[in-house]
Formats: C-alpha cells, structure tokens, sequence
C-alpha cells in the first residue's frame, strides 16, 4: 500500500514506522510544511520521499492526517476534492466533532475516516516518533456510519496493524470523554507549571527539590500550545464543563485546610483513591 502522511511529527512518524514495520506500508510520502520535519524524516527512514500535497495525494491510496485539528478541519475539504472513490483519508486528532462537521456535507464524505489513536507525549517532531507507541492502546473510529464500507475496512485494518484495541464511538460521545480524561488533564498540567514558577520567583532552590513525582505531573506542561490551543478550542465546551468540577474540586481541599477539617480531607483522599480500582482493571 503506498500511503501519504500529512504532517510528519510525533504521530504521523510514529504511525509511518509501524506500518512500514509491518509490512504494511510499500511507500510513504511525506507532506509537511516545515522543510526541517520532512528532511529529519527521510534522515530517520520514517517517509521514503518528501512530496507536496497535490503529488501526496494523488500518488497514495491512503492518506493520514496528522496535523493539529484545527488545520486539519480546513485542508480535510480540501483533500477530498482531490481523491477518488478508491481512495481513503482517515485523520489522528484529538477532537472529532468540529472535523466531522467540516464535511458533514462534502460529497466524498464516505472516503474519510475520523479515527483518533489515543496515545500521545510532550514531545514533537519526527526525532521523537516511536514505532510501537500505540501497541495495546485504544484507537477510536467516529461515526463509523458515514463512512463506506472498504474505506472502514482499510482503516480497521490500519489500527490492527498498530496493535491497538479498536473503539467505535459518536464523536459528540468521544469528545466528552477525552476532555475527561486527556484535555482536562493538560490544562491541569500547565496550572501547575504556571503556579510553580510564579512560586519559583521567590524560591529559587524550589526545582533543586522537585522529585520526579513533580516532573511527571508537570510532563504534559512541555506540550507545545500549537497542538493544544486548537484543541481547547475545538472542544470548549466540554473542557468547560469539566473544569468546572475541576475547580469546585480543588475548592473542597481548600475548604477542608482553611477549617482544618482533616476528617473531611481523609475523605476526599480516600474517595480519590477509588480510581486505582478503575485504572488498574
């Protein structure tokens, strides 16, 4: 199969190296507007040739999208104008609602397929694409209905390929979740980066004491906001509706200090820990 990846940073590497790991890919274009990426991933063997987008297009049966949502919502319309109906497009981003939207109406609708692989690190680049990042994590196809029958079937055959446990989902339901559990916690991460070093002005000796608990909770504060400014974005409302349980949250360990109420911070501690028997399943 000879597959154009649309953006060649941590995702789309990461997905390139699998699939040719597997056998599954005969040929890979990279398209991507930064000349850096695309020369540090033909260095890497990640793509075999660099390619602009009318080329990538034209000379793949699927195309991958990994670019961040925001861009992806605009060039995906585009894209389908390009391909024919023996063509697949399948996306990786982190919303769906806003992207499915985007060609709700478009009449290759059925070529594309709104997937989103549900694994992701601080780092950026195709320096940091790994092949066997997605193995045994959960990929999500979107509105499985709307595609057309081979177009789903190439996809599905993709996520097996990247060892990954297949999910299917309405994106409205899919964005709800990841703001729970992925964009909530992001936005958590950079508060507590921005409150350390605010702290730190005073402090100077307070990251000569960080341990590595600090330095995993802060990880996800090194994301860059290219990526995650248009999630946010594209996902407002729900990221919203789960910060504000966040903060009404935090008020009750607040609350529980300011009252030396430690009775009821013991409780608030235990019922927190009722997630370990959900994560740990």
């Amino acid at each position: 199969m000879k597959i154009s990846i649309v953006g060649t940073g941590l995702i789309g590497g990461s997905i390139a190296l699998k699939l040719k790991s597997k056998g599954i890919a005969d040929f890979i274009y990279g398209i991507d507007n930064s000349t850096d990426h695309l020369n540090k991933a033909l260095e890497l063997k990640i793509i075999d040739s660099k390619a602009d987008l009318a080329d990538g297009i034209r000379s793949a049966e699927l195309i991958i999208l990994a670019i961040p949502v925001d861009a992806a919502r605009k060039l995906l319309p585009q894209i389908l104008d390009l391909i024919n109906e023996n063509q697949t497009i399948m996306d990786t981003g982190s919303t769906k609602v806003g992207i499915v939207q985007a060609v709700e109406n478009h009449p290759k609708r059925s070529r594309f397929v709104a997937f989103h692989p549900m694994w992701g690190t601080e780092n950026s680049g195709p320096k940091s694409a790994v092949s066997e990042s997605f193995a045994g994590k959960a990929g999500v196809i979107c509105n499985r209905e709307e595609s057309s029958e081979d177009a789903l079937k190439t996809v599905e055959k993709i996520v097996d390929s990247l060892d990954m446990h297949l999910i299917y989902m309405n994106a409205e339901d899919h964005d709800v979740h990841t703001a729970y559990i992925s964009h909530i916690s992001h936005i958590t991460s950079y508060a507590l980066a921005n409150t350390v070093l605010e702290k730190e002005r005073e402090e100077e000796t307070i990251f000569q004491l960080a341990s590595s608990g600090f330095s995993s909770t802060v990880r996800l504060a090194k994301s860059h906001p290219e990526m995650w400014v248009p999630i946010f974005r594209q996902n407002r409302e729900n990221v919203l509706d789960v910060l504000n349980e966040h903060i009404s949250q935090l008020r009750k360990f607040k609350s529980a200090l300011e009252k030396e109420n430690f009775e009821y911070l013991e409780e608030l501690i235990s019922n927190a820990n009722k997630i370990r028997g959900i994560l740990d399943k």
